[in-house]
């Protein structure tokens, strides 16, 4: 009987081991949900959206080369990780008047992708 319990759960923890594995990490999430408007890459122009390298912890609004909204601009957000994590939960609704229109509701997807960004400077 503690063997077939044993077995069970053996075979129990395998079959969700590739669930787990399969679930994308923070690049494939900001490539899959951000890459259409916004490039990642050092030294990247902008697209839709700006540039996103070093965006962890600079002040909203300040990268050359785009053409900000008025609200982001004067918003005086540094874009720390709640910072972050509200406004990619709800643009809009963390700074009226943004150009940003599309969120990403689910916040362990936000959190995967909050945590890429932080690392690329």
């Amino acid at each position: 009987m503690r063997t077939t319990i044993l077995i069970a759960a053996a075979t129990l923890a395998l079959a969700a081991a590739p669930a787990a594995a399969q679930a994308p990490g923070g690049e494939a999430l900001f490539k899959q949900r951000c890459g259409t408007c916004h490039t990642i890459d050092a030294g990247g122009a902008a697209k839709l959206g700006p540039p996103l390298r070093g965006v962890a912890g600079r002040k909203a609004g300040v990268v050359a080369g785009y053409a900000y909204s008025t609200a982001l601009k004067g918003s005086g957000v540094v874009w720390d990780r709640a910072n972050l994590d509200a406004y990619l939960a709800r643009p809009a609704a963390r700074i009226p008047g943004t150009k940003m229109t599309l969120g990403v509701p689910a916040a362990d997807q936000r959190a995967a992708i909050i945590s890429y960004l932080a690392t690329q400077k």
